[in-house]
């Protein structure tokens, strides 16, 4: 009788997928950016200049960060990449919230300018990418691109 290997114990080898995809969802952050701030510097002046960099940077690195924990320890045990993903976002929704809150009284900050692009540019990028995302096991990461 064969046995199952343990889920909790089975590493992943191969390619990471979520680099593939965090790469392209900062490739496209680098485009939208320019857009985001242009919003924001007319709404809010060179404060929100400054704030919309600030959040696209925070937004930005949030992605590169998520995608680079589940690849590390996807290698190690899928246990311990279901416990990193949850603890993970907490801890990285933690340091958004730490990174607002060290400059939410500084002078060049615009508290409605961070707050739009934290949260726009999050949910703008994702479903930007859900386009190009292939969900199937022939191509993990992105859907090829049509000759």
């Amino acid at each position: 009788m064969a046995s199952t290997p343990d889920p909790m114990t089975t590493r992943l080898e191969g390619e990471a997928p979520e680099i593939t995809v965090s790469l392209d969802i900062l490739k496209r952050g680098a485009y939208v950016s320019p857009i985001i701030v242009a919003v924001c510097a007319v709404f809010a002046g060179l404060d929100g200049v400054w704030s919309a960099l600030y959040a696209v940077a925070l937004v930005l690195l949030n992605f590169f960060f998520a995608a680079g924990l589940v690849a590390l320890t996807a290698r190690i045990s899928l246990g311990l990449m279901m416990g990193a993903v949850l603890f993970g976002y907490l801890a990285r929704l933690g340091l958004i919230f730490l990174a607002v809150i060290l400059v939410r009284d500084a002078s060049w900050i615009s508290l409605p300018a961070l707050g739009f692009t934290i949260i726009v540019t999050h949910l703008g990028l994702l479903v930007w990418e859900m386009r190009y995302v292939a969900a199937s096991l022939a191509f993990p990461a992105l859907k090829p691109r049509k000759p």
